[in-house]
């Protein structure tokens, strides 16, 4: 079985989606609906941007969005589909999508209004991110506890690989406590804000505002980010997607179930291959494989 992924913030890069713009109908159709849905040319941020500009929350989201819905658009057109779906963060709004649960223009408004309140939020209540080297998830989430302000685990990646999130303070005092315990680094990471902490208390509020008008269907299986599973209700999605906004990305616990429930190849949708490392560490006996540009589409 099949799963189709989507990554998370970090994975955009300058030119990305080019290739399968212009090598495929199928990925140009999805550029363009988001175009003219957003009134953005979303080709022209893609391709023709700086790494600074992609940097900044609002534009990396909605083009990471795209390139994720096109390529996986690139797949189909080819004969091959997925049966289940997940997605790293915003990599979620695309699983969506492509799981047939939200409508591609639907999705973009979302995922605008997402970045939008995830970058005002970095302004209002700054805080910071650092990636935690050689600790898994369950080591780290007590060692917290023993830290004075706002710090959490806001990615379980994989085995050994875990990002922190919060007060500035917090995350830096954090570094130390973890080292001590055995982390081989913790690197502070150039992100505009906590993202998952209780910091994005006020983003998931506007975000739920904006979810509530969504009817979500019940196309294929999503694996969510906060709970691990495919919820078959449709009308939770609107919950756990505003839910997300403050919480962990379990993305360890999310491959591991989907692999616990007959998945054994991945294909990873957008720009890059950072997914496709995360799962070789998490499981080494499944397959995975990066859909990105027009050379990987015809190897896949």
């Amino acid at each position: 079985m099949i799963a189709a992924i989507f990554p998370g913030q970090g994975s955009q890069k300058p030119g990305m989606g080019q290739s399968l713009y212009e090598g495929s109908d199928a990925a140009r159709n999805v550029f363009d609906s988001v175009s003219d849905s957003l009134h953005t040319d979303i080709a022209k941020l893609c391709f023709e941007s700086d790494e600074e500009t992609l940097r900044q929350t609002q534009n990396a989201q909605i083009a990471l969005f795209t390139c994720g819905i096109a390529a996986y658009r690139a797949l189909e057109a080819k004969g091959v589909s997925a049966a289940v779906f997940a997605g790293h963060s915003i990599g979620e709004y695309a699983a969506h999508v492509c799981a047939g649960n939200i409508p591609l223009e639907v999705g973009a408004h979302l995922v605008r209004k997402r970045g939008s309140v995830m970058a005002e939020a970095g302004k209002t209540s700054p805080g910071t991110m650092a990636a935690v080297l050689g600790l898994d998830a369950d080591v780290i989430r007590p060692l917290l506890g023993e830290v004075s302000g706002i710090v959490v685990v806001a990615n379980d990646n994989c085995p050994g690989q875990v990002v922190i999130s919060g007060e500035v303070a917090a995350v830096e005092a954090a570094g130390p406590v973890l080292q001590e315990a055995g982390a081989k680094r913790v690197l502070p990471l150039n992100v505009s804000g906590a993202f998952h902490s209780p910091l994005m208390e006020e983003p998931s509020k506007q975000m739920a505002k904006a979810l509530a008008t969504v009817d979500f269907a019940f196309g294929k299986p999503v694996y969510s980010n906060v709970t691990t599973k495919p919820e078959e209700n449709p009308v939770m999605w609107n919950e756990l997607l505003e839910q997300q906004l403050r919480d962990s990305v379990r993305w360890t616990g999310s491959v591991q179930n989907m692999i616990g429930d007959g998945v054994t190849k991945f294909i990873e949708c957008g720009v890059g291959e950072v997914l496709c490392g995360l799962i070789k560490r998490i499981n080494r006996d499944v397959s995975s494989a990066a859909v990105y540009d027009m050379e990987t589409l015809n190897s896949v």
